[in-house]
Parts: C-alpha cells; structure tokens; sequence
C-alpha cells in the first residue's frame, strides 16, 4: 500500500501567484512612476486587488473584509498588510493605473523567458488561420442590479 505524504508547507493559490511576480518588480515600478506608498505599500495594494479578483468581490468592502479575515495569510506573503477601508479607497482613487500595465508587461517577460512556449506565436497551428476577418472579444460579464 503506497501512502501520499502531506506536503511539509501549505501555500494559498494567491501565495502561488504572487510568487510568480519577483518582489522587487513591484517596488520598482512604484519607484519609476513616482507613488506616494506613506503606509499603504504598493504591493499590499496589488495583492489586495489580486485577491478581489481571485474571490469574485463586488465591492471595495468585500475586498477589504477578505483581506481582513485572511491577514495572516497575506502576512505569509511577503508581509502584506490587509487594507483599511478608507486607505484602500484612497489608493484605488489616486494611484497611477500605468503601475498595473507596467506590471502586467514585466511579468509577461518574465514568464515568456522562463517557460518555453509560454504566449508564443503560433501555439495553435491549425485553428485560427481559418479566420479571414478580425476577431473581436465582447466582454459578457454580467451585471448584478438591485431594485433597491
């Protein structure tokens, strides 16, 4: 009989994204477009946006209650801090949305460079070239209304 071990540390699925991003990127995208941090780092800042995204959270309260519930496990990454409300609103409202492209675009490289066949051209060979026109995505997210 072949027993499976219990892996020796326990990682979230955020802590796994996260390390896919060098610690340094962050900070040094921050540091190029000029953001004032004070107390509210820019990687909790990404982190916290990463995490919203990861638990489908409609609002900037639902993000800020998970990050509140879930503090030491975001304490584990890199030591995030969870994010006040108001500092949270802050920073959504006057940080430099260009700090998200920049990181998107060097984390792209990084992963192109270092996995082959990572975003490469021509992966499916066979399946688009059938196309004669543009193809254009629609977003189809819906939108939850209340009548209240």
């Amino acid at each position: 009989m072949n027993k499976q071990k219990a892996t020796a540390s326990v990682y979230t699925t955020l802590h796994q994204i996260v390390q896919l991003i060098p610690r340094w990127t962050i900070q040094k995208i921050a540091n190029e477009v000029g953001v004032d941090t004070r107390g509210f780092s820019v990687r909790s800042h990404v982190v916290s946006l990463m995490l919203g995204h990861l638990a489908h959270a409609f609002s900037l309260n639902e993000i800020c209650d998970s990050c509140s519930i879930h503090a030491a496990s975001l304490g584990r990454i890199g030591g995030v801090t969870a994010p006040k409300r108001n500092t949270f609103s802050n920073a959504n409202r006057t940080r430099d949305p260009l700090i998200a492209e920049r990181l998107y675009w060097a984390v792209l490289a990084k992963l192109t460079a270092s996995c082959d066949g990572f975003a490469a051209p021509g992966r499916c060979k066979g399946f688009l070239h059938r196309f004669k026109r543009r193809i254009f995505a629609i977003d189809s997210t819906v939108i939850q209304l209340s009548l209240a």
